[in-house]
């Protein structure tokens, strides 16, 4: 078994899922919990969304306790005084997402820590999901919002409306341990901070994303980028995701790597990389590589660096050419970018 969790959601008024909240999603459970939460919910095998009722709780949590697996049966309990639509999901395999409780599920093992950043399918996930405005008092359905607005003002209530978006803020469902966030808004559930992890105000975090910690994030980590131990982001820095043009190529960035702030990486960097403030790197811009010496060894176009450590990357300020030269702070280059053939 992969995963399994319960939740507690919002639905919109034709009963399609919103959000879904697992306070405490398990991966890799035993088999006897599985087991236990099956018989209770009358669940089939395999990957299963079951919809239950508080009243059914009390059962679901003397089975779970049976089991030998007293916090989920505690929490079991606790879903017992829900006004809100309770789910239980059962993720047998790693496969593409078929409903938003799946999708939920996924990305909350990734904030939780309990998977990395491609470690799961989510191939399909943005059809999964509603467009949801996220205010203070919970998720709308777009389409219900200026109902839900009216209702408010007509009570003397102020609806706020934070954001539109399918992906709720991380924090409001996951606060992983030994982070800081200047601005929780810019941190989106399915992110994966690692420990040590400080977001400024203006860094940003996508789903499927994250670093591995400790490390300063003042720049934009986009979906599908990983950023390696000791690594910093400057301000206004970007790295290029593969919904951000950067096609099939998985960016990640090494551990003890510096990009400068406004700078950017359409390719991955090794181990103790730097990119000059203000230089954006793109898989097809031309690059000269130096020798200790600083002669030109060669022209190669920036994905052949791919994945290289000990780069200084720079641009020169009297031609305005793209350089890489060996990170003054590192040994050596690697020697592929020494090779005069």
């Amino acid at each position: 078994m992969l995963s399994f969790a319960l939740g507690i959601g919002n639905q919109n008024t034709q009963g399609d899922w919103l959000d879904i909240y697992y306070p405490a999603p398990l991966f890799q459970p035993d088999d006897s919990l599985v087991n236990a939460a099956r018989k209770a919910l009358d669940a089939p095998d395999g990957k299963a969304a079951i919809s239950f009722l508080p009243e059914h709780c009390s059962d679901l949590a003397a089975a779970l306790k049976d089991a030998g697996h007293a916090e989920q049966a505690e929490l079991a309990e606790s879903l017992a005084n829900s006004t809100r639509p309770l789910v239980a999901m059962f993720l047998d395999s790693d496969e593409p997402p078929e409903s938003a409780p799946e999708v939920y599920l996924k990305l909350h093992l990734l904030s939780h820590r309990l998977v990395k950043p491609h470690d799961l399918d989510l191939t399909g996930m943005f059809g999964l999901l509603r467009n949801v405005a996220w205010t203070n008092e919970g998720p709308i359905d777009v389409e219900e919002l200026a109902a839900r607005r009216l209702q408010a003002k007509l009570e003397g209530r102020n609806l706020s409306v934070d954001c539109i978006d399918k992906f709720p803020k991380m924090a409001d469902y996951v606060v992983p341990q030994g982070v800081r966030i200047g601005d929780t808004a810019r941190v989106r559930l399915g992110a994966y901070l690692g420990e040590g992890t400080t977001v400024m105000h203006e860094g940003f975090v996508n789903f499927n994303a994250g670093t591995e910690g400790p490390g300063m994030v003042e720049g934009r980590i986009s979906a599908g980028v990983m950023i390696g131990k000791g690594s910093d982001l400057g301000g206004g820095c970007s790295t290029m995701g593969t919904l951000s043009g950067g096609g099939n190529i998985v960016i990640r960035v090494g551990e003890g790597c510096l990009i400068g702030a406004n700078a950017g990486i359409g390719i991955p960097l090794g181990d103790r990389c730097t990119v000059e403030a203000g230089l954006y790197i793109t898989a097809g811009a031309k690059v000269a590589v130096l020798d200790e010496q600083g002669q030109e060894v060669k022209v190669v176009a920036a994905r052949e660096l791919a994945g290289q450590s000990d780069m200084l990357l720079r641009r020169n300020s009297t031609n305005g050419r793209i350089e890489c030269l060996t990170n003054k702070s590192a040994i050596a280059l690697n020697e592929a970018l020494h090779a005069h053939n």
